[in-house]
Order: C-alpha cells, then structure tokens, then sequence
C-alpha cells in the first residue's frame, strides 16, 4: 500500500513539474513575441523609399472586411472564429492610389492566402482592377490552384498564370445546411419554435430533417441571382460565353477525361488561364518585365502593407473648416447592449449614429451595413437614431454591403435613399423566437425537476421543465407583435402599401436586384456613390469624407495593437491545424456560436442564417 502511495505522489509530482515547465516556455514565449511588438512600433516608419517602375503585390490575408473584427487572442485558443482579415475598404484605396503613382508599373496579384469574400466585395475590387487596367498598366496573377473568389478576382488579370500540376476549381453557388430534427428527438431534446413568415426557414435545421421547399424556391431564387452574375464578369474578362462556365462545371468528369486528368491543361485549353508556368518562371518573366532587385534575388516589387502605410496620412487628411459627410460602417451580428468591432451594438452604433446628428460640421451621414440581421430591441433602437437624424435635416443613405438582411434591413428601412448592388442580400423581414427544454431527457436518466413557485410564471425560463404554457402563448404574441411592427415600418420607411409590404416579406431573402424591383432598394452603387449621393441631397459641393468610429483611450488603443498582433502569431499556428475533427470544428463551429452569441433581452429576432460567404 506504501509503494502504491509513493507511486501516485510521484506521479502527480512529475505532473506539475511538467506543468510548471510548460507554463514557464508559454510566459516566455509571449514575453518575447511582446517585445518583437513594442520593438515593431518603435523602429516601424511608414516612410519608405520604393523602386521606381516596381510592381505593386496585391496580396490578401484572409477574409475580405468591410470593418476588422475585434476579438481577444484568447478567444482564438479557444477556437473561435478569429480568421485573418483584410479591409476592402484598404485595397480599393491601394489600388486607387496606385494608378496615378509613377513608381508602379504594374499589380500582381497574391491570391493564395485569400479567405472568404461576398460577391459585392469581389464585384467593387474587380471595378478597382478595371480602373487600373484602363490606365494602362498592366495586371499579374500566378497560383498553384484558384478556387471559386480567387479565380474571379484572377480573371480580371491581362497574364493569368497556373501551375503545371494546378487547376482552377469553380462549383457554383449552393446552401446545404445540417438538419438535427431526428438527432434532436433521440436526445429528447425539445426545441420550442415561435416564428412568422411562410420562409422564415433560419431554424429549420432543428425542426425538419429536410429543407422545406418554401426555402428551397427562395434559396435558388437569390443563388441565381448571384451566380448568373459572377458567370457575367468571368466571361467578359476571359472572353467567354456565360453558358460555357456552367458547361464547363457540369460536364467536368468528360472534360478531365479528354484531357487525360490533368486540370491545369484542361483550364488552359478551356481558356481560364492564359499560360502553364512554375513560380520560378513567373519569377523570371516579371524581373524581365519590371526590373530585377538585386538584393532580394527577385523582381522589384512593393508590398501591399507598406503601400498602404506609405499613402494612410493622405488618406485621413481632411480641411478644417470643410464641411463633412460621415460614415458609419455597421458590420456583424446585431447585439443588445455594447459590443466591439465586427458586432454591431444597439447602444454602441447608436451612440455613433447620435454623435453624427450632434456634429453641426457633419451636415450627412452614410450608413454602411453588411449585416444578417440579430436582436429586433437593438436593431429598433439604431433605427430610431437614424430616424431622428433624417428629421434633424441630415440626410441618411445607406449603402448595402454583400449583406443587409432581417435586422440589417429593419435599420436600413428609415433611411432617405437605400444604395445596394445587384448581389446584395436583403430582405428577410421575419420575426423568429426559440426554447430549448431537456426534461424529458433528463427524465430518461431519472433525473427530475419538481417544486412550487408563487405565480404561473415562476418556472417560466427553467430549461429543464416543460415549456410554460403561457410563456409559450405570450411568447408567440410577441413575435407576431413584432413583425407587425416590421411590416409597418417598412411600408412606412419605403412609402409602400402595407399589403404590398406583406407578399415581399413573409421572411423572404431576395438579392438586390430583385429587390430593387420590389421597392425595398432605390439605386444600385458602391459606397462612394452612396457617399456622392449624401452629400448631393445636402445640398454640398465640396466636402469631406470622415469615418465615424468608437473613441478609444491610447491604452484601448495600444491593447487593441498588441492583440491583433498576437491573434496575427496565433492565426497562422491555427491555420495550419489538418485534422479533419479539428478543421471540421473550427469551420462548423463558427456557425453555431453565432447562435449562441444572440442576447436580445426577449428572445426576439429579426436574423437571416443563410447567408455566409456570399
């Protein structure tokens, strides 16, 4: 028994020596990657001496942004979504820039680190690439492989490039969901729907083991939209017919076989690519083009991060006394209360959106939104703001990114003019509400839940006793109160007969072009068209452009430094994670954080679940 004793003693000390060890190299590790940040931001100048006649490489980290997410590198170990990203807002500015800069003689593309991007996003930055090309100057791209956003980015290049042994793998646009009904019951896990609207489908995967044809028909509707337009710019950069990309995916078994499987021959002969070259011969042709750098043992080039630090003073620049129009971007989840960067608080963007009504120098204000929708209490209270600016006398425009559903509609609805693009995902005017109880699973373990209370409802938010009877019933009236609400403000907001207002919504999700026929957008553009178009309805000649943003003390600033700094350290460990379990986590798991992020103080949502990546 002695032995067994010293046995165990000496297994637990060998542990915490192990711990001890290892929380030492984690201090020490952080400590050093603390110093490489001060010693970055010390030494760091954004005054560069470029080569003249380089190439400027366009490369992009992660997904594309209307506005960077923050979020604590803890939160990353954890596994939450912390994906690198990049400002849209940053590479049309870049290449804007460098059209009229004589040191750049041509862009090259660096597509391989791309995340995702909605279609409208890709749509601006290829209008960007246009511009640049019809300066005169040329566009270079390169990859080993191009999925479907890196691809429609690459076609907008004069010199398409592919690895001999790549492919370019294009799969159309599709929404397959997970559906748990059947899961669900054999956990006796009841979940509780309240809910208006023939396709308000955002909880279907919880009630049907299928996806309803209702959201099926919707679905295509706006997917075609979307597809119809990407296969429209792929042909008329690459010189095809729209048809052929279709035929081209449909028919890819055939193509591959005459081709003898090899898919970088077979989209060269499909006239994807304009040439078969290895990295070291795309290396060589553009040091033959732009000029070689001796030191660096290749072309001349400057990068995408110091560009952009060496144009940033120009870009904030704004006169004094000049009269503005202000921007505000509103980007993610639509949460109650305060929240950072990359969710939208009620409160938060409120505040925002007050400041702007209260600056007489501000005489408009722009709305930017790329949001699914979320809590209906704080997209009211944004909405009310901008309400109350429209009345003050300053015009309110709001400029749809690739998405502006459910609640992100619901604080568009007041504006004076909605701008969009044709891809832009909208709509989805629908109130839903759900419970979760687990009594009955609970009971199969012979665990049970009994007790008195002093009222009806005292037992009214226990997840593990049945749902209160009236807690359902009024829950139900609530939802049904809200979506009269939305209904009438739309029909108000948009000048719409309420009837009319009830056949578009029924929690429908159309894509800006339909829904400019319907009458929920007024004008297709980008966000500088939207801004234009402020500052026309202010009646302004000359102004300037600011962002309106949260003030941060210097410390909120220097943390929020620091953490991007780590999350960037921590982003590349995660992103080279292969285990399908781990992968499978990290790209599922995402989804239903999201869900469990929602904290409206009543349950009640206006949130559109269907519209990731596109």
């Amino acid at each position: 028994m002695k032995t067994m004793f010293k046995a165990i003693a000496s297994f637990f000390s060998g542990f915490w020596r192990g711990l001890s060890l290892l929380r030492v190299i984690v201090g020490n590790l952080l400590f050093l990657v603390l110093v490489i940040f001060l010693l970055s931001i010390l030494f760091y100048s954004s005054e560069k001496d470029f080569p003249d006649e380089a190439a400027l490489m366009l490369s992009l980290q992660g997904d594309i942004v209307i506005q960077k997410t923050d979020t604590l590198v803890t939160g990353q170990l954890l596994g939450q979504e912390t994906k690198a990203e990049t400002l849209l807002k940053d590479i049309i500015d870049v290449i804007e820039h460098a059209r009229g800069d004589r040191r750049i003689k041509a862009l090259v593309l660096d597509l391989r680190n791309m995340g995702a991007a909605g279609t409208s996003k890709l749509q601006d930055i290829g209008e960007a690439l246009k511009n640049f090309k019809n300066d005169g100057k040329e566009i270079f791209v390169a990859g080993n492989y191009y999925n479907q956003n890196q691809y429609y980015l690459a076609a907008h290049a004069d010199h398409v490039y592919l690895h001999p042994m790549g492919g370019v793998f294009l799969n159309g646009y599709g929404i397959y969901r997970k559906f748990f009904k059947s899961a669900l019951e054999k956990l006796m896990i009841q979940f509780h729907v309240f809910r208006v609207g023939s396709y308000k489908s955002a909880l279907e995967p919880f009630l049907r083991d299928d996806m309803s044809e209702y959201a099926k028909e919707a679905n295509l509707a706006w997917l075609t939209v979307l597809w119809d337009a990407y296969k429209k710019n792929i042909a008329e950069q690459r010189e095809l017919k729209p048809d052929s990309i279709d035929e081209f995916i449909n028919n890819m078994s055939e193509h591959l076989a005459r081709a003898k499987g090899d898919s970088a021959q077979l989209a060269l002969d499909y006239g994807l690519v304009d040439a078969l070259k290895t990295s070291d011969e795309f290396r060589q042709g553009l040091m033959d083009r732009v000029g070689q750098d001796d030191d660096q043992k290749t072309f001349k080039q400057i990068q995408f991060d110091e560009y952009l630090a060496a144009i940033q003073p120009r870009r904030l620049q704004t006169r004094k006394d000049s009269s503005k129009v202000g921007v505000i971007v509103a980007k993610g989840l639509i949460l109650d209360g305060t929240q950072p960067a990359g969710r939208i608080g009620g409160d938060t963007l409120a505040d925002l959106i007050r400041q702007v009504r209260q600056n007489d120098e501000i005489k408009a204000l722009v709305l930017r939104i790329d949001s699914p929708g979320g809590s209906v209490l704080a997209s009211e209270i944004i909405r009310r703001e901008v309400e109350l600016t429209r009345q003050s006398g300053k015009p309110v425009v709001v400029s749809m990114s690739s998405v502006a559903a459910s609640g992100g509609y619901w604080i568009a609805s007041a504006a004076n003019e909605i701008w969009a693009a044709p891809t832009t995902i909208t709509g989805s005017i629908g109130i839903w509400g759900a419970w979760i109880t687990v009594d009955k699973s609970l009971n199969s373990f012979g665990i049970y839940n009994d007790g008195v209370g002093t009222t009806q409802l005292a037992d009214a938010y226990d997840p593990t006793r049945p749902l209160n009877s009236i807690v359902a019933d009024s829950m139900q009236q609530i939802i049904e109160n809200n979506y009269r609400r939305f209904i009438e403000l739309v029909s108000e907001g948009r000048n719409l007969a309420r009837q009319d207002v009830e056949k578009i919504a029924q929690g429908r999700v159309w894509a800006g072009k339909t829904a400019m026929e319907l009458g929920l957008v007024d004008k297709f553009g980008n966000l500088q068209d939207a801004v234009q178009s402020a500052a026309s309805i202010a009646d302004l000649k000359d102004y300037d452009v600011i962002y309106v943003e949260q003030i941060l003390t210097a410390r909120e600033k220097w943390i929020k430094r620091l953490n991007r700094f780590l999350a960037g350290v921590f982003d590349n460990i995660l992103g080279h994670i292969t285990h399908p379990a781990a992968r499978f986590y990290l790209n599922f798991g995402p989804k239903l954080e999201h869900i469990m992020q929602l904290n409206d103080p009543q349950g009640v949502y206006a949130y559109c679940m269907m519209v990731n990546g596109l």
